[in-house]
């Protein structure tokens, strides 16, 4: 809840979206975005590895069964999408559905929960939603272009690839207006798929950070802010659930659209 008494609204809006960080400008590292987004994958596929390793025929635990059935949709969507052979989709795509649903998943933490755990650490600012940080979308687009750029010469190689990058879709002639436009669209993949993740998640978040706000104005808000948190984290749950597939899938179509050969 927002304490209007310490701090005005402007003022509470500009803490909770400032980051733990370290250096300025271009150098600056953003702590809390490392520490928690580290922290949930050494947790989730930590706690994978044990359900992988204590794995038992017949009927399964409950922690077994869901994490058996998360595997199960994932490697069908993989196995729709994806049809070269490659033993690196299906634990990339399992990866990134996992580990940027929980990051997503931690906006429907109370926004003023763990930043006020921090402070009697001593830690003045904390951002805990890894995904609307910039720098974290725009690091995991990138290393599925480079992932992208590495499938393309693998399954085409050196020759197929600039082929393909000069030849399509105009024909040899146009070769100069081909390279313009696979250039564009290859730039295009990796901006849009951080910038979609990120925007929807950071709208969520400031949507939180409003409703705490009108419960911090005065009591008598507090019930309807309560209701109207509960109802957008309800509804909230589809978003950061649809987002996580949403950039799972597109990196398994560029993948497929990488070893495909046009």
């Amino acid at each position: 809840m927002a304490s209007t008494g310490a701090q005005t609204s402007g003022e509470y809006i500009a803490h909770h979206l400032q980051n733990l960080h370290v250096g300025h400008g271009f150098w600056s590292v953003h702590l809390d975005t490392l520490i928690v987004s580290g922290v949930l994958g050494l947790l989730s596929f930590g706690l994978m590895m044990v359900v992988a390793r204590k794995a038992q025929s017949g009927i399964p635990s409950g922690v077994q069964n869901f994490v058996e059935m998360v595997v199960s949709i994932v490697d069908e969507q993989v196995r729709d999408t994806f049809h070269a052979k490659s033993a690196l989709v299906t634990p990339l795509a399992i990866t990134i559905f996992v580990w940027v649903f929980l990051m997503n998943a931690m906006d429907l933490i109370p926004v003023d929960f763990l930043p006020e755990t921090a402070k009697v650490a001593g830690v003045e600012y904390l951002k805990v939603v890894p995904t609307t940080d910039l720098n974290l979308t725009f690091g995991m687009s990138f290393t599925v272009f480079l992932m992208m750029l590495a499938f393309n010469f693998k399954y085409k190689g050196v020759g197929g690839f600039l082929k393909e990058a000069l030849t399509v879709p105009f024909g040899k002639y146009l070769f100069p207006v081909n390279l313009l436009f696979r250039i564009i669209e290859d730039i295009a993949k990796p901006i849009s798929l951080a910038l979609r993740l990120f925007g929807n998640m950071y709208a969520g978040e400031m949507v939180f950070i409003l409703l705490a706000v009108l419960m911090g104005v005065s009591y008598w808000w507090i019930p309807a802010g309560a209701v109207l948190s509960l109802g957008w984290a309800l509804f909230h749950i589809l978003i950061i659930t649809l987002q996580a597939f949403v950039f799972m899938m597109l990196t398994v179509v560029y993948m497929s659209m990488a070893a495909e050969h046009h």
